[in-house]
């Protein structure tokens, strides 16, 4: 089979502006997609400014490729540019999408069964059915919701396709109401968020019913309204769900677009919540407040 690769470039600009003089910054920076059966990672670089004292690459425990950087120059503007070209393959999307329709016939039953083999792809999901530290026990009415659903005698595959589907139409997209700190329960009662609440939300429900599912963080190509040019810069990064079904392995859900994953989503990296994949996280050592701005921005060739 021949592939037909689809080329895109990813621009990621995150600027922290602090109010006061930073003697010294520590960084954990996940910003460098990974490689998969379908993307092919061909360039990555990363730009500090102020520039580094030490930057060191290494992969963390789920795979996930990061930087740690140290700047003890003092600053008051730290400003970190990635810029990365993904190669995705469209023959292995649709090897993907054949392998969704087997998995279409192992109910909610049968996979909670064989989530108790001792394969080497079972124990490592199982690690995805536990609390995290932004993912905890899921309230009675979200449980309830996600049951609507999820039945032991159903397609697992396909009732985790309805209940994203459901949370597309049932939850409003609300830039501003919330953060990566918000409660999912605020986020359920309020029937509003954004991506990231939205695949914590989905997280929470379904590992109250003891099935694994991980949190997956990258970008997706936008394209402007007819009639409009796209403006550099306004893409943004996104997030959504996977679950793991025993036999067939892992599989994507948007539930913010209510759509399955395929070549317009770009994966950046997985874990068990946003804590694992934050793009950037870090120690300053200095006062005052800062202000954060972030650019993203998607194209294709």
């Amino acid at each position: 089979m021949t592939s037909r690769p689809m080329t895109y470039h990813i621009y990621h600009s995150t600027r922290f502006a602090y109010q006061h003089q930073v003697s010294f910054s520590h960084n954990l920076i996940r910003l460098k997609p990974r490689d998969t059966n379908i993307q092919k990672l061909l360039h990555f670089s990363l730009n500090i400014d102020p520039i580094a004292t030490e930057i060191e690459p290494y992969e963390d425990f789920f795979g996930n490729r990061l930087h740690h950087l140290l700047i003890r120059e003092p600053h008051h503007l730290l400003k970190v540019v990635a810029k990365s070209t993904v190669s995705i393959d469209q023959d292995a999307i649709e090897s993907q999408q054949g392998r969704q329709e087997k998995a279409k016939v192992l109910s909610t039953a049968e996979a909670m069964e064989r989530m108790n083999f001792l394969t080497l792809p079972t124990l490592d999901a199982r690690q995805y059915t536990l609390h995290s530290p932004l993912i905890r026990g899921a309230s009675e009415p979200l449980i309830a919701y996600v049951k609507e659903s999820i039945h032991l005698e159903r397609s697992l595959y396909e009732g985790v396709y309805e209940f994203m589907g459901r949370i597309y139409e049932n939850f409003s997209f609300v830039s501003g109401f919330s953060d990566v700190n918000t409660p999912v329960q605020d986020v359920f009662e309020a029937k509003k968020g954004v991506c990231q609440d939205f695949a914590h939300l989905a997280i929470t429900a379904l590992r109250s019913l003891g099935l694994p599912v991980r949190y997956v963080s990258g970008y997706i190509e936008t394209t402007p309204p007819e009639g409009e040019v796209k403006l550099f810069g306004s893409d943004a990064s996104h997030a959504w769900f996977s679950i793991f079904i025993p036999g067939f392995g892992w599989f994507d859900f948007d539930p913010t677009n209510n759509v399955v994953p395929a070549h317009q989503h770009i994966l950046l990296g997985y874990g068990r919540d946003y804590t694992d994949i934050a793009p950037m996280q870090g120690v300053v050592f200095g006062s005052g407040t800062s202000h954060l701005g972030v650019m993203v921005d998607v194209s294709r060739d």
